[in-house]
């Protein structure tokens, strides 16, 4: 049975080397969105479908570029998203040091009449007014726009980061047509945080973490369900839920073979769990090179729908490896530590390294941490969080090893 069990496991690997991480269907299997010409524009059912953006009265691709690459260096995937209909692009005032912006611009310099297909997003690391309409400024030169889309608090924790001072700015911002729209970027205590936006009233759009791990929890339902109401746009991050199965289980051995046999990879299948949801407007995700913005696309233009049975499959290989994943409630974890350690944070960054394999990123973020945060993850006692925690993480074990590799 062992030797049955390793040899499934081998022509598994095998079969998945052979697609390549960012593999694609072919164009008899998707309906036309095989590799294109860059220069050669498609319409209608040879672009990606959009969707509704919320009460905004606007569509956007269901997916989304994420600008957390280097985009001076690839103009050329630029131009290949908008062809295929990938129109939201997404970025931040600290992306690659400012170059992701700076790279957008360099875009819009050549390509001035893109810059009307793009449902362009920023964000900003600042909270108070004064430095929002710093950075936002700088954005828009760096980006050679007059405007963005939407316009992202990033990375927010708690409701309370943003207040009636808030406002008051998002509706000057708005006036003045600098931005579109408003709204916030969170990693972290999602199910709370979006509640918390929908009774604000005033909160355009929200990107959160979502995937299959998190979709089906009661709590993230009701969260998601209170921004429907509000009319609030969602865009999901993080969709595949920690990285590539392994081959470690039965369950993973079956639900990867069983994907690739329906013309699948086990990447865009858990796109594909996501877009079943339809108020999810559009994933974002981070595709640095054209085989992986191929692969994605292929999946979006895919019309093929999840059987319950594959659902089923993820909702139980998320199961399975619950405790390898961190939900992001880091309110429950980090109030234990008394230090105001970042454990969400440093989480974020493992994953970064281990699942992305963008291990620059990954030290490069962690080097912003204070050096005595830093150090205190070394000797904190982490006993009181680890119990806390739903996903059974063994955390303090978890920050020891982000030291070891990312320091």
């Amino acid at each position: 049975m062992e030797d049955r069990k390793e040899l499934s496991r081998r022509r598994f690997l095998k079969t998945v080397g052979a697609l390549g991480t960012g593999s694609f269907l072919a164009a008899t299997d998707m309906g036309g969105a095989a590799p294109l010409d860059p220069d050669t524009k498609t319409a209608g059912p040879s672009r990606v479908p959009r969707r509704p953006f919320g009460k905004t009265g606007v569509e956007v691709s269901c997916l989304a570029l994420g600008g957390m690459f280097d985009i001076p260096s690839n103009q050329l995937l630029m131009r290949q998203a908008l062809n295929w209909g990938v129109s939201y692009w997404d970025t931040a005032d600290c992306y690659e040091g400012g170059k992701s912006e700076a790279g957008i611009g360099q875009f819009f310099g050549k390509y001035p009449e893109a810059r009307k297909e793009v449902f362009l997003v920023s964000k900003s690391d600042s909270r108070d007014p004064e430095g929002m309409t710093k950075l936002l400024q700088r954005s828009l030169e760096r980006m050679k726009t007059d405007y963005v889309d939407l316009y992202f608090i990033h990375g927010m924790k708690k409701i309370g980061e943003i207040n009636a001072e808030t406002k008051a700015w998002a509706e000057k911002a708005k006036a003045e047509g600098k931005i579109r729209f408003f709204g916030f970027s969170t990693h972290s205590n999602m199910e709370e945080l979006l509640p918390a936006a929908a009774r604000l009233g005033w909160i355009d759009g929200v990107m959160l973490t979502y995937n299959f791990r998190l979709m089906h929890t009661d709590k993230m339902k009701a969260a998601v369900d209170a921004c429907v109401k509000a009319g609030i746009g969602l865009t999901a991050m993080k969709t595949q839920g920690g990285g590539s199965v392994s081959a470690e289980s039965e369950t993973e051995l079956r639900m990867a073979g069983r994907f690739l046999k329906l013309g699948f990879t086990d990447k865009q299948a858990k796109l594909k769990a996501v877009w079943e949801n339809p108020h999810i407007a559009s994933i974002c995700s981070q595709m640095p090179n054209l085989t992986i913005l191929s692969s994605n696309v292929a999946a979006a233009m895919n019309r093929t729908k999840l059987s319950e049975t594959d659902l089923d499959l993820l909702r139980r290989y998320a199961g399975e490896t619950a405790s390898s994943y961190c939900a992001g409630c880091s309110d429950l974890c980090e109030s234990c530590t008394g230090d105001g350690v970042p454990i969400r944070d440093v989480m974020r960054y493992l994953m970064y390294y281990r699942s992305y394999g963008d291990r620059d990123l990954a030290r490069r973020l962690f080097a912003e941490l204070a050096p005595e945060t830093r150090q205190s993850l070394l000797t904190l006692d982490f006993s009181a969080a680890e119990k806390r925690c739903p996903q059974r993480l063994r955390i303090g074990r978890l920050m020891r090893e982000a030291v070891s590799l990312l320091a």
